[in-house]
């Protein structure tokens, strides 16, 4: 009962409701803030791995060896459908629909949970042919960028997941409207890291 205040019937539904409130915009605001921080956290482990990449010992496994850009490909297209459904989960929000809200979130958590078990099976595999984090200097930039966004994508699908619950027992409202938008542009952001990661590790990994 504490949040029924930030309750507004549909008729009054603002177009923008992630926005509607002062704390929804300071959230807005303080969110692309810290998202600037970690654009130069990923852009400094893009420079660590394109310095070290061919940095390996005689006789151990290249990138052109390893890297199976068909997985690579299937790992980018669940994740760029998965910003997809983040997307139509955001538009059900801005037009009142709860269910459709929770129903896209569920997906886009779904479609998560498919790339990193993609990205566990593919880490497997290069630990079996030789790959560590410590076997080379390249190896451990690998896994180091890799892993870092890996790891993003866990706190997101969590991040995502106690918001369909808790929104289970509070419902929509401008209040946890703001809430969804602010995680949904984390997971845009975790998207577009991938889509360098996909260019720049593994795209040109094997040319």
């Amino acid at each position: 009962m504490a949040n029924m205040e930030y309750n507004v019937p549909s008729e009054r539904w603002p177009a923008h409701p992630e926005r509607a409130t002062l704390e929804g915009k300071n959230k807005f605001i303080g969110f692309w803030t810290f998202l600037a921080g970690e654009t130069v956290l990923f852009a400094s482990l893009f420079a660590t791995y394109l310095a070290l990449k061919d940095s390996t010992p005689s006789g151990h496994l290249h990138a052109a060896d390893l890297y199976h850009l068909e997985l690579a490909f299937v790992m980018t297209m669940l994740l760029l459908t998965s910003s997809l459904t983040s997307v139509y989960a955001i538009y059900h929000m801005r037009n009142n629909n709860f269910n459709k809200m929770q129903l896209w979130l569920g997906i886009t958590v779904l479609l998560g949970l498919g790339f990193l078990a993609l990205e566990i099976y593919e880490f497997i595999e290069y630990v079996h042919l030789g790959h560590t984090f410590r076997s080379s200097a390249f190896g451990s930039s690998f896994y180091f960028l890799i892993g870092t966004h890996g790891f993003h994508v866990v706190l997101g699908l969590v991040w995502i997941t106690l918001l369909i619950i808790r929104n289970a027992k509070r419902g929509l409202s401008v209040y946890t409207a703001a809430k969804v938008n602010t995680a949904a542009l984390y997971w845009h952001f975790i998207d577009v890291v991938w889509v360098f990661i996909f260019t720049i590790v593994y795209l040109l990994g094997v040319l």
